[in-house]
């Protein structure tokens, strides 16, 4: 399943879903445009995953879940907590980062 978060809400959405993998990007982000397709492509294929696109900047309490200071950032999350967190601009990273809680 594929969400794009239109309010700042993603607290809410990891702690409804055991699985959840994030991309937080911006419309300004160039790496965030070219790694949007590839994520979206991995949603697809991990249907038992809650993938989850954030724009970071109008979700400043969604960012705080991960720590993010970077664009493109991708956070896992399993049963609520915060697995791990990359920056990437590398489809290779993040197919690993989804496969760590598959």
């Amino acid at each position: 399943m594929l969400i794009d978060l239109n309010e700042d809400t993603l607290a809410d959405l990891v702690n409804q879903n055991n699985k959840v993998v994030v991309q937080f990007s911006a419309s300004w982000c160039g790496n965030c445009r070219i790694m949007k397709p590839k994520f979206k492509k991995l949603a697809t294929e991990n249907e038992a995953i809650t993938f989850v696109l954030v724009d970071a900047e109008n979700s400043p309490e969604s960012r705080k879940l991960a720590n993010v200071s970077n664009l493109p950032t991708f956070a896992t999350f399993v049963n609520g907590k915060l697995v791990n967190e990359t920056q990437t601009n590398k489809q290779e990273v993040l197919i690993e980062l989804v496969n760590e809680i598959v």
